[in-house]
């Protein structure tokens, strides 16, 4: 092993340093997330939430990160994609180590691996980036915000008496589940059972309704 080591030429070294680490690092965060329930929320050395074709904004947040907000443009809109954390640093350092350590071992120039390792980094870097803002929009989606019900009919489940005399239960569609919601009444007149109603409110995490 020792004589393998001492064979290496300097570059090598380097890269051999970089990547076994990383490596491991990078390993280990899979684990953690396997099995720990370990989420790269960003040990961020800077916050990027959107990347939108060449229209780029730059704007500090109260963390001190910069962020690249995106104008909505974009069908794709990157605006939550977050490409320096922890996990995506970790992923280029693991892909340009490897990468310029096998283009040198075959024989190209220095200069040429790590232009190659670097470009190789740098796609896996915003792939990974791309992932964790996937998977992080696929966890919002399942959380359930009443806000999203203002301006919707729903059905009266359990009569709801008149104004300030208490709360009875709607139904109704909301992101795309049927839900059972607390409602009280705008108006001075019970709401039986049955009735269409319009949320016009929320308050208190109960929606304010009224008859259609």
């Amino acid at each position: 092993m020792l004589e393998w080591w001492d064979s290496l030429s300097e570059m090598l070294k380097v890269l051999y340093c970089i990547a076994i680490p990383s490596t491991l690092i990078l390993l280990l965060q899979l684990l953690l997330t396997m099995f720990g329930g370990h989420q790269d929320t960003g040990v961020e050395f800077s916050d990027t939430s959107g990347i939108d074709d060449l229209d780029l904004d730059f704007d500090g947040d109260a963390s001190g990160d910069m962020d690249f907000v995106a104008d909505g443009g974009n069908p794709a809109d990157f605006a939550t994609l977050k490409l320096l954390t922890l996990q995506t640093i970790v992923t280029f350092l693991a892909v340009f180590g490897w990468v310029s350590i096998i283009c040198i071992s075959s024989g190209l120039y220095y200069l040429v691996g790590i232009l190659i390792g670097i470009q190789c980094g740098l796609c896996m870097m915003l792939l990974v980036a791309k992932m964790v803002q996937m998977s992080a929009k696929l966890a919002e989606n399942g959380t359930l915000n009443l806000k999203n019900a203002i301006g919707e009919t729903a059905t009266v489940y359990l009569t709801i008496p008149a104004k300030s005399n208490g709360t009875g239960k709607i139904t109704m569609q909301l992101q795309g589940r049927f839900c059972e919601l607390d409602a009280v009444n705008a108006g001075s007149k019970a709401i039986p059972t049955g009735t269409q109603v319009l949320v016009t409110d929320i308050v208190s995490d109960i929606l304010v309704v009224e008859e259609c």
